[in-house]
């Protein structure tokens, strides 16, 4: 961002723990404070900065150049920009792409988020993973001209993500339909605790029709959103920012779907909510996962994949534990390969599972996308009579017990 005479415009950010960077501004100038993390995705920024489920963060790019495709009107993952601030190294000077339509930082003003460049990413990389996620504040412009105990105390006056019941905040207004491409096959009602626009794109094209509900809704509203105002096929919850601890309401929606043993799948901070609804617990990660290149395995495979993350909670399970649950038996089914983070859980005598990562990954990677064939796996075995074979994924698995 330049000012008068094209000069840059000068940026700070502050870190809750005093450690300063100084820069220049980059989008709106201004002020704003959030969790600082970082994502080492080398691509897709367009899906990051449009996930709600950084609502509230201040999103440190590790890639060193950011911007050289632009901006373009097709690869919003939602309506709007949700994280609070941007931090990068090198912004492009000019974008290039036959889709872009607007600089990265032309969108960012435009939009109102405050970032900042020429920051040293990398040591503020290795700061964050030593310390942990934080809170920080970016400052441009006549705020960054404030004494630094003044911008310190600000960023201490943010809230902290632990406790934070946060969907509400970026949930739809309103239920709407997503319809199936070609021959509807199923109904599946989906909660938006933060959903991206992939998602339901990912079941219509596998014959889902997707009806998409608040994150307020009811378990009645659930459980009627089926076609033609029936129970659904099956049940989904989103990904979506916040400490899963806090949702209570969803949780309690989800233990009435596992209770009439309707099929479930859950991403991202479903996962989590499904963990807590089964009896067990989360936590807050020291710096989270961020970015599109996390190893995960499918132990029920034994399949390594490249995965697309965005959590900084967990769930805390042991792999190759089967717990007793008030819904049956349920183990680990994923585990991280960076550090043995739990990624997935799947229920062994209700039809429902989960994973921490991202299978609707807009720019890749792809290797997860079978998962949604297990969904439509688990709805099919709902619906297929006795004595006929199901074909397809290994979730939905009659010795199982659905």
């Amino acid at each position: 961002m330049s000012g008068a005479q094209g000069l840059p415009v000068p940026a700070v950010l502050v870190l809750e723990d005093g450690r300063t960077f100084r820069g220049d501004a980059y989008g709106a100038v201004g002020e704003t404070v959030g969790e600082a993390v970082f994502s080492t995705g080398m691509t897709g920024y367009q899906e990051t900065l449009t996930d709600p489920s950084y609502h509230r963060q201040v999103v440190v790019m590790t890639a060193p150049h950011v911007g050289n495709t632009g901006y373009n009107d097709e690869d919003q993952e939602s309506q709007r920009i949700w994280v609070a601030g941007y931090v990068v190294r090198d912004p492009a000077r000019v974008p290039s792409s036959w889709r872009s339509r607007r600089t990265l930082a032309d969108e960012l003003a435009a939009q109102g988020v405050v970032g900042i460049s020429g920051v040293d990413t990398r040591a503020l990389t290795r700061h964050l993973r030593e310390r942990g996620s934080m809170r920080a504040g970016v400052f441009s412009g006549a705020a960054a001209a404030r004494s630094a105990e003044e911008l310190l105390a600000r960023v201490l006056d943010g809230l902290a993500m632990v406790g934070a019941d946060l969907a509400g905040q970026v949930t739809t207004t309103g239920r709407y339909t997503v319809p199936a491409v070609g021959e509807r096959r199923y109904s599946v009602a989906a909660l938006d605790l933060g959903i991206k626009s992939m998602t339901p794109q990912r079941l219509a094209e596998r014959g889902v029709e997707v009806t998409v509900l608040p994150a307020t809704a009811t378990l009645e509203e659930v459980l009627s959103a089926g076609a033609d105002g029936g129970v659904p096929d099956g049940v989904f919850f989103s990904n979506g920012p916040g400490d899963p601890a806090a949702a209570g309401h969803e949780i309690g929606v989800l233990q009435g779907v596992l209770e009439r043993r309707v099929p479930f799948f859950g991403i991202c901070y479903g996962n989590q909510l499904l963990g807590r609804a089964l009896g067990y617990g989360t936590y807050k990660l020291k710096y989270g996962h961020r970015g599109i290149n996390q190893p995960v395995m499918d132990l029920t495979t034994r399949k390594v994949e490249v995965t697309s993350h965005n959590h900084g909670f967990a769930v805390d399970a042991v792999a190759g534990e089967v717990r007793d649950t008030p819904y049956g038996r349920a183990e680990v089914s994923h585990v991280g390969l960076n550090d043995g983070v739990v990624e997935g859980l799947r229920c062994l005598d209700v039809p429902a599972f989960s994973v921490q990562y991202h299978p609707e990954a807009a720019a890749g990677p792809h290797d997860a996308a079978y998962l949604f064939d297990r969904f439509v796996d688990l709805m099919t075995a709902r619906v297929q009579p006795p004595g006929r074979a199901v074909t397809g994924g290994s979730v939905g698995n009659t010795k199982e017990g659905f």
